[in-house]
């Protein structure tokens, strides 16, 4: 299969916490970091213009308010989210972690958005300490843990101008320890996308030619991802400006051409919101798009049909198998095995995956799989003992390891 572009930003939320103690060790040293303190504000003007208020602000990384809401009281999102939060708060993460793991299959559907929330909480109980609070953090749920630390990341920044925002954003998520493992470097480019769009006020243009400006390329793209991510589901509630009633494809084609793949990546995230579950619909769409763009769009929809039927093997194969006849069906069960190996953070949901498939979809499942799994692990050595973990199979594990050894070198591929 021929991955056109780096295709790491599949989507989805995870529960195991093994592989995700090891990462989070990894980060430490990342006590340069700063989180920003301010709402999510509103900006349209010139660079340097200061912003106007804008969305209500999620729990901010750092201002995080415990109250006296507890997780017996609740049984909807922001309920949830807040008590988790209390727990982090006042008992610490791996606390919350554990009684949110516990409780998985009544939140899942939420989780990222917890996990975010427990995170920001647990900044807040320690005063501010990003490396403590990375050191105690987990990858379930799609790192939202990470992500709602790093979402307000620019404290320092005194202009709105696009050159300032880039000249902090730079450093944020430089550190050589976070650097050593794919996996967490891409997590924190990826967080600094969604503060970018919290601190711009959702101005997506703005923080998409901040993103652009990171190097390498990898950078710009993982950032890229974070800011089409939170333009979908706005971590401060209310709605993006840029989104469209009825129209399923936007913002892709109306952001610069260099930002149209990103976009793509996620862009049957919004389909399914306007057109409904019609897969054949959207598979389509996707078929419809300009030849560049098409892939991207593609590896969005087999994420999507991983992350909207409970990873669910039985359930992934057919609609992936919808797209064969548009030449995508090998790019969908990649995609979806990503998703589930990002889920859980760790190979072995998504070689059940696999496994199910006839011998000419598997070596594109496992290459897909190994592809994410390799980012866990900073050494070759470790990703060929994680490849041999999921299958004996001598061509799936060869497939496993190609995906590996791709995906550890987190850089754009096409």
């Amino acid at each position: 299969m021929d991955f056109r572009r780096d295709t790491a930003t599949v989507g989805g939320m995870g529960r195991d916490r093994a592989a995700s103690r090891v990462l989070a060790l990894g980060v430490i040293a990342l006590g340069g970091l700063v989180v920003l303190l301010v709402g999510a504000v509103a900006t349209s003007g010139e660079a340097g213009s200061s912003p106007a208020t804008f969305l209500p602000p999620h729990p901010v990384a750092g201002q995080f308010q415990a109250d006296g809401t507890r997780l017996d009281d609740c049984t909807e999102q922001a309920c949830w989210e807040q008590a988790f939060g209390n727990i982090a708060f006042r008992q610490g993460p791996t606390a919350a972690i554990a009684a949110f793991e516990g409780r998985i299959s009544e939140v899942e559907d939420g989780c990222h958005r917890i996990a975010h929330a427990i995170g920001a909480a647990s900044l807040a109980r320690y005063h501010g300490n990003v490396a403590r609070t990375f050191a105690e953090g987990t990858s379930s749920c799609w790192s939202g843990y990470y992500h709602g630390v790093l979402e307000r990341s620019l404290l320092s920044v005194d202009s709105y101008g696009r050159g300032a925002l880039a000249s902090v954003a730079r450093g944020l998520c430089a550190d050589r320890q976070v650097r050593a493992v794919p996996w967490l470097a891409f997590q924190c480019l990826h967080g600094l996308g969604h503060g970018l769009m919290l601190t711009t006020g959702y101005d997506l243009r703005r923080s998409l030619d901040v993103c652009r400006r990171l190097a390498p390329a990898w950078d710009a793209e993982a950032c890229k991802g974070g800011a089409f991510m939170e333009n979908l589901s706005p971590m401060g509630g209310g709605r993006s400006p840029w989104l469209r009633d009825g129209d399923p494809i936007y913002p892709c084609e109306a952001v610069a051409r260099a930002d149209r793949y990103e976009c793509y990546k996620r862009s049957t995230t919004r389909m399914l919101a306007v057109v409904g579950f019609d897969w054949e619909r959207i598979a389509g769409i996707c078929a419809s798009l300009e030849r560049e763009f098409a892939p991207a769009c593609f590896t969005s929809y087999g994420r999507d049909t991983s992350a909207q039927n409970g990873r669910d093997p039985a359930r992934i194969a057919p609609l992936c198998e919808l797209v064969r006849r548009y030449g995508a069906e090998r790019r969908c069960i990649a995609a979806a095995a990503m998703d589930i190996t990002s889920n859980y953070a760790r190979g072995q949901p998504a070689a059940e995956l696999c496994d199910a498939l006839p011998a000419g979809l598997r070596s594109a499942c496992f290459r897909g799989l190994g592809f994410v799994q390799g980012r866990f692990r900073a050494t070759a050595a470790e990703r060929l003992s994680d490849c041999r973990a999921v299958t004996a199979r001598a061509g799936d594990l060869a497939a496993c390891l190609r995906g590996s050894r791709l995906g550890a070198r987190a850089v754009v591929v096409r």
